[in-house]
């Protein structure tokens, strides 16, 4: 893999800081100030965030609509309200920032962690920049939890069962997406260490939000969570108007353009969630750190392409399930490889911002959900590789 201009290190006063990593930074840094300084109005998100915090303190319904201090409502597990607690205290813009901050930093760390060429890691973060900074535009969570799954994936690699747990259940527990990390018990060399640990952070952190409220309160809180993700989920699936920024998923991609209601997602579900653990058979292959990370690729980018949850800035988990799967690829003499990539640069990443024409976004890429469809091509690709591929002969240096 050859390194351009781009991947090359720039010398600012005594540091060398290469190009993506100061893009990674500058760019997002810049859309959560944007988004900030534009007032309380524009960062409708963290307010709901902030918000769980506040109310967990007051034991007030989580779920519940509270139009004088924000629009719509929480939708994240009581377990949030630990997370976001830091941030919920300082005053309202300073908290935002750094919220935005962490999440930054965090997937960050997480995609320098990866055991991957350092030249990979730079070309990681250069694709997903872009879909970094939407998503920090929007003051959501989501770079965080992408972080999670992939630091639950490296911590695994390195045999730190204790920390993959904690990550795959605090995701869990905060956002149902968290759950992907489960797969990576399939690498685990000692895999009773992953279930005691895996129990053991379950019972800590399903309690541990009794320390801003009760025990009553903690257990009405879950079960409010989950009628109201039940309530979500038919929200999502209604096509009323193809203007809904949910339901942006594979499943999206029949329902819009067929207006097709009632089409049940389990119709998708199912063949999906055999397709991912089929390949699990070939145990030859668990050794094989480019077929664990081709797994990571598909656990990333099937929780947002068959979530009905799924809207734009959920999709910084899929892209970078997309460049993870990219830098694995033996790019020589395979133009399709770099076209599918374009096709998730321009459709998936570059048609929710205000480079792509408006006009194109409003009649195509978003009644239809063409949002999912480059990263859903993908996931079929890397899902055959799964299958068939021998990975103990890939050549590529990543």
């Amino acid at each position: 893999m050859k390194t351009s201009f781009l991947l090359k290190n720039i010398k600012i006063y005594k540091w060398q800081i290469s190009v993506p990593v100061l893009l990674w930074f500058t760019i997002s840094i810049v859309a959560a100030i944007a988004e900030i300084s534009r007032g309380a109005s524009s960062i409708n998100n963290f307010l709901i965030f902030r918000g769980t915090f506040w109310h967990t303190i007051h034991q007030q319904n989580l779920f519940a609509q509270y139009p004088n201090e924000y629009i719509d409502s929480n939708h994240y597990g009581p377990l949030f309200s630990i997370l976001i607690a830091p941030f919920a205290v300082l005053p309202l813009y300073i908290g935002c920032f750094l919220w935005c901050i962490a999440n930054i930093a965090i997937l960050f760390y997480a995609v320098r962690k990866l055991p991957v060429s350092f030249t990979a890691q730079q070309i990681i973060l250069l694709i997903g920049t872009l879909e970094l900074a939407t998503s920090i535009h929007n003051v959501q969570f989501n770079p965080m939890l992408t972080g999670w799954i992939i630091l639950s994936y490296t911590f695994i690699k390195n045999k730190q069962e204790c920390w993959a747990t904690l990550f795959i259940i605090a995701g869990f527990l905060i956002k149902i997406y968290g759950i992907a990390g489960i797969v990576f018990f399939l690498f685990s060399e000692n895999k009773i260490k992953f279930i005691a640990y895996f129990i053991m952070w379950f019972i800590i952190l399903f309690c541990l939000p009794i320390l801003l409220s009760s025990t009553h309160f903690l257990i009405q809180s879950y079960q409010d969570w989950f009628n109201s993700l039940l309530e979500k989920n038919s929200a999502n699936i209604t096509i009323q108007a193809q203007g809904n920024m949910q339901d942006i998923s594979a499943m999206g991609l029949i329902r819009r353009p067929f207006k097709l209601s009632n089409f049940k997602d389990i119709y998708m579900l199912a063949p999906a969630a055999a397709l991912i653990a089929l390949p699990a058979l070939r145990f030859k292959q668990y050794k094989h750190t480019a077929y664990q990370l081709t797994y990571l690729a598909v656990a990333l980018i099937s929780v947002v392409v068959f979530s009905t949850g799924a809207e734009s800035p959920t999709y910084i988990l899929a892209v970078l399930g997309v460049a993870i799967w990219y830098v694995l690829q033996d790019t020589k003499n395979k133009k399709w490889v770099h076209i599918l990539l374009v096709l998730v640069l321009i459709i998936t990443s570059l048609s929710s911002t205000d480079l792509f024409p408006r006009y194109l976004y409003k009649v195509f890429i978003l009644p239809y959900a063409l949002k999912a469809l480059p990263c859903f091509l993908v996931w079929l690709i890397a899902v055959y590789q799964l299958f068939r591929k021998d990975f103990s002969k890939i050549t590529t240096h990543y």
